[in-house]
């Protein structure tokens, strides 16, 4: 019998597959929704890579109520997205509408599986970027997308968001995650200062078991400094 309930979505990419396989291993229930399956999860829910935003977002309600059969969930948590660099000499439209895809889109879809499928209490998490509390002009589309999920994590913390009562909704603004592809093409880096994905997986549970638990609205910056992560609310 699982001890809990959980959807990722975004769970096949490095954080994403990282959340799903801790979860897994203390018992519960985890549904992964992403572009591509993950075997370790419980359900996979496809999402249509060429269908319009409106139509992602019926697909992955349609088929998360499926899955669920009624039950809800403790915690919804979006780590879907990516990286695009770029200044308004760079394809600046195509670039922004990357970046708003792959992590607007996903955020958005986010909460509206948690206004149907998270029970009150639980949590919805999303991924926003320390860089984006500021001008980000070397990548301008990235900062673009990440800072509107910065504002949608605030009024999803808002009184009349649409939430369930005593949701807790809260960004995680990383600096670098240590991930495979970050070494493989930053191997020069300073990895005493990459926030591990273990570290991020474990807060997740923290946040869900009523641990620690910021404000809801809040943007958490995640600072590692000699392979030792602090907090920095926002």
């Amino acid at each position: 019998m699982a001890t809990g309930r959980i959807i990722v979505y975004g769970g096949r990419g490095a954080l994403g597959a990282a959340c799903v396989n801790h979860f897994k291993a203390i018992n519960w229930w985890v549904a992964n929704v992403d572009l591509s399956i993950n075997d370790k999860a419980d359900a996979n829910v496809m999402v249509p890579r060429d269908a319009s935003w409106a139509q992602q977002e019926d697909v992955v309600v349609r088929e998360l109520t499926k899955v669920l059969d009624g039950e809800k969930v403790n915690a919804v948590i979006c780590v879907a997205g990516g990286w695009a660099g770029g200044n308004t000499t760079k394809e600046l439209c195509q670039q922004s509408d990357l970046m708003w895809r792959q992590s607007v889109w996903s955020s958005i879809i986010a909460a509206t599986v948690a206004t149907r499928f998270l029970m009150p209490g639980g949590v919805i998490a999303l991924t926003g970027a320390k860089a984006a509390l500021e001008g980000t002009p070397g990548m301008i589309g990235y900062g673009l997308a990440k800072a509107a999920v910065h504002q949608l994590t605030k009024s999803l913390g808002s009184r009349d968001s649409g939430l369930p009562e005593g949701a807790l909704a809260v960004a995680i603004l990383p600096v670098t995650l240590d991930t495979e592809m970050n070494r493989k093409w930053m191997p020069n880096a300073d990895f005493g200062t990459w926030t591990p994905l273990s570290f991020v997986a474990e807060l997740f549970y923290k946040w869900v078991k009523g641990e620690d638990r910021p404000k809801t609205g809040s943007l958490v910056t995640l600072v590692t400094e000699n392979y030792v992560t602090d907090l920095v609310i926002h």
